[in-house]
């Protein structure tokens, strides 16, 4: 086995058939040289029971890994990282949105030390309406203004690498985190692989708003300050705006031009420091709570099954 495909699954009990043969095709095209790494992230369909029934049957090496629960697609990749015994390593999508042959074309680039890790850039979506490529324009916009500037502008959900970075990567075990943003943080030798992501054939993407907003502020509060010199820029231009309405109120006082004291700035200016009072205590509650999950140590996920084929032993 030279070249492992680890393959995140969750709600793709549908797409599993073609999956396996575009799985047997990448093995074709890489001499029989693959192995899959199917890692089954709590999955409430039949996701599990499938991949079971087919393991013995697969022309190339196999194993599969079954979470306990739903951790994420990031500690499911991590957990086929673990797992996998190749020497390079590529995560495949099991929706197969993002073109199988990348894996090939990965793998091809990494055997001939052209890099230590390559990424896939989406470079168009087939078939998605304007609205949805207008919000991942602004997302990976955002994304790369706050958090990676080198992210490319189409983001990246694929990658593959040798066994040099893999094993740098598994060493970071930060809870909370992005395993994509870890990538360009690590830096080492990187190339980009474009591709147009194809329209999806079967099911639901699981990826929902509220999952983008979560993935974004994991990545904001894991990899950059911006949070908190965003409130010291606010702090500071409060006080200095509050200053000169100090001022003002002073001078106006002094000159008689305020006889009653007014009740509605009162309460403006109350509520105004309460509520950046507040933020500035939710900002630091949220590093605060980050700092204290690390410092559990608890495990990024956890293996409830593991299974391999014949051709794995």
């Amino acid at each position: 086995m030279k070249y492992s495909v680890i393959v995140p699954i969750y709600r793709n009990e549908a797409s599993i058939p073609r999956l396996l043969q575009a799985l047997s095709a990448i093995n074709d095209s890489l001499d029989d040289g693959i192995e899959a790494v199917f890692v089954v992230d709590g999955s409430p369909d039949r996701s599990y029971a499938i991949l079971h029934e087919a393991l013995a049957g697969l022309a190339f090496p196999a194993q599969l890994l079954a979470h306990s629960r739903n951790f994420g697609s990031f500690p499911a990749i991590r957990s086929g990282l673990q797992a996998a015994r190749g020497d390079h390593f590529a995560v495949m999508a099991a929706d197969l949105q993002e073109p199988p042959e990348l894996v090939t074309t990965f793998f091809r680039m990494l055997g001939a030390d052209e890099c230590d890790v390559v990424v896939g850039t989406r470079t168009g979506r087939q078939n998605d309406p304007w609205s949805s490529r207008m919000a991942s324009a602004v997302f990976w916009g955002l994304y790369r203004r706050l958090v990676v500037p080198e992210m490319p502008p189409g983001g990246v959900d694929i990658f593959g690498c040798n066994r040099v970075f893999r094993d740098q990567l598994l060493q970071l075990e930060e809870s909370r985190s992005s395993l994509i943003a870890l990538i360009f943080w690590l830096g080492f030798r990187r190339k980009q692989v474009g591709y147009e992501r194809l329209a999806r054939q079967e099911g639901r993407s699981a990826w929902t708003l509220g999952k983008k907003i979560d993935y974004m502020m994991d990545n904001v509060f894991a990899f950059t300050d911006f949070p908190i010199r965003l409130l010291i820029k606010v702090g500071a231009g409060g006080a200095a705006v509050s200053g000169l309405a100090g001022l003002v109120v002073l001078i106006a006082r002094l000159t008689g031009s305020i006889r009653v004291p007014g009740y509605a700035p009162t309460m403006l200016a109350v509520l105004f420091l309460g509520a950046v009072n507040l933020f500035g205590l939710g900002l630091v509650g949220t590093y605060a709570w980050r700092a204290y999950e690390n410092s559990k140590r608890r495990p990024l996920a956890v293996i409830a099954k593991q299974h391999q084929n014949d051709r794995g032993q």
